[in-house]
């Protein structure tokens, strides 16, 4: 898996202008950016991108950037 590419995408779901903030230990909830919607969002683009479909309860356990592309890694 491409990380770059995973974070692009994450920061382009976001509207996230400086990527170069973004980084694998980013932790997302953090972000000014985050919210609701921005949460729909990535879930949206884990499916359309990565054809993952992740419950609340395991999105819940994921804190940074890293953590997502963990998750995506270990379900594919």
């Amino acid at each position: 898996m491409d990380r770059k590419n995973f974070i692009e995408k994450f920061a382009e779901a976001l509207e996230i202008e400086e990527m170069a903030d973004l980084q694998e230990a980013t932790e997302f909830r953090s972000l000014e950016e985050w919210d609701s919607l921005a949460y729909l969002n990535i879930i949206a683009m884990l499916d359309e991108e990565y054809d993952i479909q992740i419950e609340n309860a395991a999105f819940k356990q994921l804190r940074t950037l890293g953590d997502i592309i963990g998750y995506i890694e270990n379900n594919q």
